[in-house]
């Protein structure tokens, strides 16, 4: 059984959980939106005194399939009286729904929350491989039943649906604020005030980069808000990062004895899928070869332009060279000016990734630069090499080092590639 035969075009959020227009901004489009998750308000309680329910967290372990890779979790309500179980989930979205890959693409994007009864989401991760904990809290009888309440609010069709943001308003960011509102607050009095030494970019990063594409792509779309250092409650987009905090949560009972959040644990389902990385990888030094090794072989081909076959190869990798720069600059600018994906405006990798790159476009292997084009060479070279200086500022926080040590190299083949094709012409 899968999720999707039950819930057809359905899946889960990417979990704490790398588009339409293309597969890069598909991806993208998947995790980023720019609407600030608002505080979940509590309705009127039902007048339920909470003695006959339980209140526990659900994380489900990462999948294999990318959106999987950030893990979920969920609420679950289990009542001895009705001898019902039911998880209430966040972040489902449905492939169906109306201008559902448009409003991927422009980061407006709408997700549901359901409840299922415990045995249904069982099932399902139990397919799929993935391990399930259980964590029960240390809840009043009245912060149960409101929970409770809520949880039953939310659930009815004309609530339960919301604007989704991969970092602020996701399934776990859901389940987070849903538990501290019952808690007054002391959840994320707790989280804020520890800083960690993370930041979106390197947990996104990491717990995607087991897919290759996926991880690359994430890791040269994220801008520099995407870098700055956040607290354990910014962190908490994390379902698997949510269940090591929730263990360290302190509450107080009904008399006021300070307590911790979580009373006890259980693994419900074992895991088939690896664990997430403990970091992300470090592209550094692959990047920078295959960036000097690319480079490397421009220079050589235009030092053996006389020959044809020189000639013809340097316009072939000089045009891919030069289009893909083109492309994934008009890719990364329209990200940032017709999107409301936030978490990838203000990339500098826009100035190593530059549109202006496809006015340089060899068009044959016979291809002799123009002064024209030796001048903007020259430009699209500077602006390259300003992404490196802006590492060195103050108030500068992108990690994409990576990028340009991959991307540098080959903008200084072309520009000295150009030089001397200019002056061999002119002589």
């Amino acid at each position: 059984m899968s999720l999707e035969k039950r819930h057809p075009g359905e899946s889960r959020d990417p979990g704490t959980a790398r588009t339409a227009l293309s597969i890069l901004l598909l991806f993208l489009a998947c995790f980023f939106t720019a609407l600030p998750a608002r505080a979940q308000q509590l309705i009127p309680g039902s007048g339920r005194s909470g003695e006959t329910l339980s209140i526990s967290v659900l994380t489900f372990g990462p999948g294999t399939i990318y959106w999987e890779r950030f893990g979920h979790n969920a609420i679950l309500v289990r009542d001895s009286e009705s001898g019902e179980n039911i998880a209430y989930n966040y972040g489902m979205f449905d492939f169906n729904q109306k201008n559902f890959m448009l409003n991927f693409a422009r980061g407006y994007m709408l997700y549901r929350m359901a409840a299922d009864p415990l045995e249904y989401d069982l099932d399902i991760y139990r397919h799929e491989g993935r391990w399930v904990q259980e964590q029960k809290l240390n809840l009043t009888p009245a912060q149960r039943a409101a929970l409770s309440d809520f949880l039953d609010w939310n659930a009815r069709p004309e609530n339960m649906h919301y604007r989704y943001d991969y970092f602020l308003s996701n399934c776990s960011t859901k389940v987070r604020d849903a538990l501290d509102q019952v808690l007054g607050g002391a959840l994320r009095r707790q989280l804020e005030a520890v800083m960690t030494p993370y930041s979106y970019r390197y947990d996104a990063v990491r717990l995607v980069s087991p897919d290759l594409f996926a991880g690359i792509g994430m890791d040269l779309a994220l801008g520099p808000t995407a870098d700055r250092p956040i607290n354990q409650l910014q962190e908490s987009f994390v379902p698997m990062v949510l269940m090591q905090e929730l263990r360290q949560a302190k509450v107080k009972d009904a008399q006021g004895q300070e307590q911790p959040l979580v009373s006890s644990e259980v693994r419900l389902l074992q895991s088939r899928v690896p664990e997430d990385p403990p970091q992300p990888p470090d592209w550094r030094l692959p990047f920078l070869l295959i960036g000097l090794a690319f480079a490397a072989l421009l220079l050589l081909l235009n030092r053996l332009r006389g020959i044809f076959a020189a000639r013809f190869g340097f316009a072939v990798l000089a045009s891919a060279w030069t289009l893909a720069c083109a492309a994934g600059g008009l890719i990364l600018l329209a990200a940032w000016t017709l999107t409301q994906h936030w978490a990838i405006w203000h990339n500098e990798n826009l100035l190593l990734l530059n549109p202006l790159s496809l006015l340089l476009l060899p068009m044959r292997a016979q291809w002799w630069p123009r002064q024209w084009a030796y001048r903007l060479s020259w430009i699209v070279t500077v602006l390259a090499a300003l992404a490196l200086l802006l590492r060195l500022l103050p108030g500068c926080y992108q990690g994409n080092l990576a990028w340009i040590l991959l991307l540098l190299p080959p903008h200084l083949a072309l520009l000295f590639s150009c030089n001397r094709a200019l002056k061999s012409r002119m002589a």
